[in-house]
């Protein structure tokens, strides 16, 4: 019951319409996209994510923390003593500042620009990953394919099909979704939720109430206008395609949105969906393959005669 009782305190929560929480979530929007807002929902998160670890598997969570501030505290050390050499020899002044920044790895380098700059390094992960997942679902199909050789030989790569994923993962998906994630977190801590419901709640209003049902008719949507269908088209396919594709979401993305909510911090939940994208990418784009000019003239034929 303490579950439901914190549901009720959300005053915001839509009463489980797709609409409506769309609807919110674009009047936020401009809340959650500057970079400001989006680092005080960073750290609220992570302390809420600390507090809860450090309740469930205490001392050792604990301890867990405090090696990482010593390891901190030491690199701020190292960095200092590095500043001060580097000021004191001016001769070697470019080759220290050169051998400082190389000694610097991917992680440490993405991370910063994550937490200067999010919405932009989201989308540009999304895009990558879009577009490797497209690629997945175009190549390996055909490399695995049984006919003959002379209809392997016939695969070509459709550039536009992956341009199109690029452009869905750059500038639709990943900006959304980092609104989303952020506005999850806000509603977790305006209910109160602890431990283990916080995972439970984020993975129900996103799977069942409001995201999941969003993102994929965006998806369809998108994908149908890039390819030039009407508004006509592009209403049937999502009609005809939404439920399968929700199925299909539920059985894949619960079981990762569950440890996604549970062991990963706000500002990383992203990235993790967008790795695990790859597969679900080739899914979709496996799925539903762009149509041939054939299948759109006898879909307007059918729109028509009806």
């Amino acid at each position: 019951m303490a579950f439901f009782d914190r549901t009720s305190k959300l005053a915001l929560l839509p009463a489980g319409s797709a609409a409506a929480s769309s609807i919110l979530l674009g009047s936020i929007s401009r809340r959650y996209t500057s970079e400001a807002t989006s680092q005080k929902v960073n750290q609220l998160a992570n302390r809420h994510f600390n507090a809860h670890h450090a309740s469930r598997y205490g001392s050792w969570w604990s301890s867990r923390q405090q090696r990482q501030i010593s390891v901190s505290n030491v690199k701020k050390a190292d960095s200092a003593s590095v500043g001060n050499e580097t000021l004191s020899s001016s001769t070697n002044k470019g080759t220290t500042v050169k051998n400082t920044k190389s000694s610097k790895g991917f992680v440490e380098w993405y991370e910063g620009h994550l937490k200067a700059r999010p919405v932009t390094t989201k989308a540009c992960t999304g895009a990558i990953l879009w577009g490797i997942g497209d690629v997945v679902a175009q190549v390996v199909p055909a490399y695995f394919n049984e006919d003959t050789d002379d209809k392997k030989k016939e695969f070509k790569y459709d550039v536009p099909r992956t341009a199109r994923a690029v452009t869905f993962g750059f500038a639709i998906h990943a900006p959304l979704s980092h609104l989303h994630f952020n506005f999850l977190e806000w509603m977790a801590v305006k209910g109160g939720f602890q431990g283990l419901s916080v995972t439970v709640f984020k993975t129900i209003m996103e799977q069942f109430v409001y995201w999941s049902w969003f993102s994929n008719s965006l998806y369809h949507g998108a994908m149908g206008a890039m390819q030039g269908m009407s508004l006509d088209q592009i209403y049937h396919r999502i009609e005809v395609v939404l439920w399968d594709t929700q199925v299909a979401q539920w059985k894949f993305w619960i079981p990762v949105q569950l440890l996604n909510f549970q062991f990963t911090p706000v500002h990383h939940q992203l990235n993790v969906v967008l790795c695990t994208s790859i597969v679900w990418t080739a899914l979709l784009s496996a799925w539903y393959p762009p149509e041939q000019k054939e299948e759109k003239d006898a879909d307007e034929k059918k729109q028509e005669s009806e």
